[in-house]
């Protein structure tokens, strides 16, 4: 079975310099696994790699597809292991690298997620409810269902949590006793990076600070102007719809700005529940103290491995 790595860990903690370090020197190829990158147009909100990065180590499943186009973990986790499955044919290393534990875990660990049909009805109704009394309704109807899928989906994606109400409504079932595993025909080892919570949090407002001179606002305006919707689920990235209230003077940039980043802070929190510090298949990396040379190493000694089986 040919060896995939995962980088993973909060945003913001440095994942991409990461990757691209151990790519350019293991030869590897990186696999995006941030559900925002998958987007085009939102470059800067994002923190997608540069185009020199690029340029350097092959990128795959950024730029795929316009906001306002329909996209979901199943497609996602099927270009995933289309991906992977090209990288080991070129004889290269794949590397996912992104904080969507969704995405990353579905592929690792082989999620076999329900094949349910949209139902336009009860999406109507969900929106409606959304818009009405706000998102935090809709996760609370969810919680009140399914307490599993609620402690792990995100009250901001509505999306996501729309999902869960249908599948559920079309099978009667929870939505988080559906997801069946088959181990895909790879193995894994996940590298996790972790920094003190205040640390990371101050780290996080700096590069807010860096996103918002480096020309965020513009590309807010971008979207706009190319008629995106600020509802649209590409939008409730973080940031997007703040600073596109802002741009309709909704409110100050300051505030604007503030709300970013305490939403950031709480993804943050969000991204531990899915990257947890005590999870054996984790190998943690503490960003103050990390040996680059002893990552390679274990890396190598995996990969050169005849282990088996899921993410370790």
């Amino acid at each position: 079975m040919h060896p995939v790595i995962a980088v993973v860990g909060p945003t913001g903690i440095g994942k991409s310099a990461l990757a691209m370090e151990l790519a350019g020197r293991l030869g590897g190829e990186i696999i995006n696994t941030d559900s925002r990158q998958v987007y085009r147009y939102m470059d800067i909100g994002t923190s997608k790699p540069s185009q020199e990065d690029r340029s350097k180590v092959p990128h795959h499943l950024i730029d795929i597809i316009n906001p306002d186009e329909e996209f979901s973990q199943a497609l996602y986790q099927r270009l995933a292991y289309q991906a992977i499955k090209g990288v080991h044919e070129k004889g290269k290393l794949p590397f996912l690298v992104g904080g969507t534990g969704l995405y990353v875990w579905s592929v690792l660990e082989g999620w076999n997620i329900p094949q349910v049909a949209p139902n336009p009805t009860l999406r109507e109704e969900l929106v409606s409810l959304a818009a009405s009394e706000g998102p935090l309704a809709l996760h609370n109807r969810l919680a009140r269902s399914d307490a599993d899928s609620a402690a792990r989906i995100d009250p901001r994606n509505v999306r996501r949590v729309m999902r869960a109400l249908e599948v559920m409504a079309a099978t009667g079932r929870p939505y988080s006793q559906q997801n069946t595993k088959s181990p895909p025909s790879f193995r894994s080892i996940v590298i996790g990076l972790d920094a003190p919570r205040q640390q990371l949090y101050q780290t996080v407002d700096a590069r807010v600070e860096s996103m918002i001179k480096a020309g965020w606002i513009d590309e807010v305006k971008g979207l706009i102007d190319r008629g995106y919707a600020l509802s649209l689920p590409s939008m409730s990235s973080v940031g997007y719809r703040e600073l596109g209230q802002y741009l309709m003077g909704g409110c100050t940039l300051e505030k604007a700005v503030g709300r970013i980043k305490h939403l950031t802070h709480r993804f943050i929190r969000h991204q531990y529940n899915w990257f947890r510090l005590t999870d054996p298949r984790i190998h943690w990396q503490d960003i103050a103290e990390l040996d680059l040379t002893f990552i390679i190493d274990e890396i190598q000694r995996f990969a050169q491995s005849n282990t088996t089986g899921e993410a370790h």
